[in-house]
């Protein structure tokens, strides 16, 4: 069977039955904008995000944009970034024409790190985007008491880590986007919850920053015609909505089955040498969005080369650093030194993963890397 690195048709057909007669629905009701499906799906959404207010938008990006205009940051005002992220996270710092502070990671679970945040933090600083990359959370506790002291606001991107749950000192446990002022989250197909088009929402437990942030992406208005904010037109569609509420309901059993394959994946890799298996933090669940391997002594790329040959997909996630795009050169700022960044640039790799993932698909992806490492 031919191995992918998402298979969303494998995905689709098991609940086919389901997602037709929800599209189908739509279809013969015609209310493709803001139809019903979409208030449910932000209600049934909210309740498993534990009654946080759920805005859906019309793409991961646009949430990102649409954050950071509620808070009203003004040009100038610095953002603190991870420089190992997709771009997204700093292309909307610069449309609203911030500026973007890019700083290292921790090496092992990319994530940012508190002490790489606090060197960073000027008086112009004004807010944190920690990106929960691959699937699981940055450290939170500290992040969250950082932001307190400097009343800073902390923009949670958990494009990647939708139903990721981090665990506080106290026992105290959140869904990853709710810990901070505002969650971000995109639903791009091949996300944990991706619908079959583009789609995003923003998250907040504020009641009035939700308000603000409703009216902002549609047009700014308070009603039809009356126009209170500066916003934009930013939509989740109807089909999309009534997609994504019925994957909503499989979403635990796709985290599982994710989870379930990054054993497996573990306990054929973790004694190859020249090889780190993902790390997992304490504090917070993995949900596996990607399953990346650190490749040491400079072979990533011939490895990849060599799973490519074999039929077996791979994929570099960052291959470039913020700070090196040509884009972000003159608009941003770099603290500290980013060692690692360039280090993970050079060496990550992420394997297939899915929820169709077969043990034998694995095993001849195992079987293969360990091949190469035998050559």
């Amino acid at each position: 069977m031919k191995i992918e690195m998402v298979d969303l048709i494998g995905q689709y057909q098991k609940i086919q039955n389901e997602i037709d007669e929800a599209v189908i629905k739509v279809l013969r009701n015609a209310n493709f904008i803001n139809g019903s499906e979409v208030e449910t799906f932000s209600k049934n959404l909210s309740n498993y995000l534990d009654g946080s207010y759920v805005i859906t938008c019309a793409n991961g990006t646009d949430a990102l944009q649409i954050a950071m205009m509620a808070l009203e940051l003004e040009p100038g005002d610095e953002v603190i970034v991870p420089a190992f992220t997709y771009v997204a996270t700093a292309e909307v710092i610069g449309l609203l024409r911030l500026k973007p502070i890019m700083v290292d990671v921790h090496p092992l679970n990319f994530n940012l790190t508190i002490e790489n945040i606090e060197h960073a933090i000027t008086a112009k600083t004004k807010a944190i985007v920690p990106v929960h990359l691959f699937g699981q959370c940055a450290d939170m506790e500290p992040i969250l008491a950082l932001a307190k002291k400097h009343k800073l606001f902390v923009i949670e991107d958990t494009a990647q880590a939708i139903g990721s749950v981090y665990t506080f000192a106290d026992g105290t446990k959140m869904q990853a986007g709710t810990m901070g002022d505002i969650g971000c989250t995109s639903f791009f197909p091949s996300k944990n919850l991706g619908c079959y088009g583009d789609g995003g929402a923003v998250y907040t437990k504020n009641e009035e920053l939700a308000k603000k942030i409703k009216m902002i992406a549609n047009h700014g208005q308070v009603k039809k015609y009356i126009h209170k904010y500066i916003g934009v037109n930013s939509r989740l569609d109807t089909i999309q909505a009534a997609i994504l509420d019925i994957k909503l309901k499989h979403l635990d059993e796709y985290i599982k089955a994710r989870q379930n394959a990054a054993s497996v994946y573990d306990n054929l890799l973790s004694n190859v040498n020249g090889l780190t298996i993902p790390t997992r933090v304490a504090n917070s669940s993995h949900v596996f969005h990607q399953y990346t391997l650190i490749v040491k002594d400079g072979k990533r790329d011939a490895l990849k080369d060599y799973l490519n040959e074999a039929g077996i997909p791979a994929m570099i996630y960052y291959p470039i650093p913020l700070n090196e795009q040509e884009a972000y050169k003159t608009i941003g700022a770099v603290t500290g030194t980013l060692n690692v960044t360039y280090d993970l640039c050079k060496s990550v790799i992420s394997l297939p993963m899915h929820t169709e993932l077969t043990s034998a698909q694995q095993s001849f992806v195992a079987d293969t890397i360990k091949n190469f490492f035998k050559n």
